[in-house]
């Protein structure tokens, strides 16, 4: 048994040995952690707690009210109960501890936010912003019609490439470390990619044999930051007044999927959720939005 929480260090160094060489975790993933058991240590030696021996549930849920109280968010207090309890289950295993009593610990209810939507009318106005003709223009209503088309995330949209596109059938690949999905676009998007793909890739490459579909101005692979930067550009422009980001396309794909009818399995598929409770609050926002409907509308409403 472990007796001072100064010597804490040494176990929680311990822990974020076994994080990455057993579980692979992330080096954010490791430092998060690191944070958060840090701040629990510290928290016990205000109350003049020196002996891991003296920690039990209650010390614990007081750490958790402390946080609480002191205005963390919910789902920082949320992500520190998951470190400790990851944390205390390890020095229980390693026989630091005499029982795992972090086991007990319960998160708080996170209330799911709907995210941002737009109507299909701000989606026509967006989309219809890049009107000229130059490489430039192109592009951009290229990634913007591409993007609505297909629900895919801004880091699969700048990291595909040319050879990830069937021009003939309509459909793209992405792919990321786990697997590869198959996601259909409809004829605006193959237009606008045509057009992108014929008369203004080439002028826009900085190096001509690049498989990389969408490039910067410089010719370089397009970047996240740029990529949000054009998108709030374009809404600026359409007279869009909803704080709206690359991702708000995404989640409007999927509401206008599931609003017109779309089973929640097809949409799970083409936007890559692992779990279709992800996919769910979609059919949610399209039940509200019927409510809404039937109670404005129905004369016993």
């Amino acid at each position: 048994m472990v007796s001072e929480v100064t010597m804490m260090d040494k176990e929680l160094e311990e822990f974020i040995a076994y994080l990455k060489e057993v579980k692979k975790t992330s080096r954010n993933t490791e430092l998060s952690y690191k944070r958060d058991i840090s701040k629990l240590e510290r928290f016990l030696e205000l109350q003049g707690i020196e002996d891991l021996s003296k920690v039990n549930v209650t010390t614990l849920q007081s750490y958790v009210l402390y946080m609480e109280k002191n205005g963390f968010a919910t789902a920082t207090v949320s992500r520190n109960i998951a470190s400790i309890k990851a944390f205390f289950h390890f020095l229980f295993r390693k026989g630091y501890v005499s029982e795992d009593i972090a086991e007990e610990l319960k998160a708080p209810h996170i209330e799911k936010k709907m995210p941002e939507v737009l109507t299909t009318d701000e989606v026509n106005r967006l989309l219809e912003q890049p009107r000229g003709n130059t490489p430039k223009d192109i592009r951009d209503r290229a990634m913007l019609e591409l993007l609505y088309a297909t629900g895919i995330r801004v880091s699969e949209l700048i990291n595909l490439k040319v050879s990830d596109v069937n021009f003939q059938v309509g459909y793209i690949i992405c792919r990321d470390a786990k697997k590869e999905r198959v996601v259909p676009f409809g004829a605006p998007a193959k237009r606008a990619l045509t057009d992108y793909v014929r008369n203004a890739r080439g002028l826009m490459l900085s190096d001509q044999s690049s498989d990389v579909l969408f490039t910067n101005c410089s010719g370089q692979p397009m970047s996240r930051q740029g990529f949000w930067k054009l998108v709030k550009y374009y809404a600026r422009k359409a007279g869009i007044t909803a704080d709206i980001t690359p991702h708000t396309l995404r989640h409007s794909f999927a509401a206008h999927l599931v609003e017109n009818g779309a089973d929640l399995r097809s949409v799970q598929e083409m936007l890559g959720h692992s779990d279709i409770s992800t996919t769910q609050i979609y059919a949610n926002m399209s039940q509200n939005k019927l409510r809404e409907v039937y109670a404005r509308n129905f004369p016993r409403g």
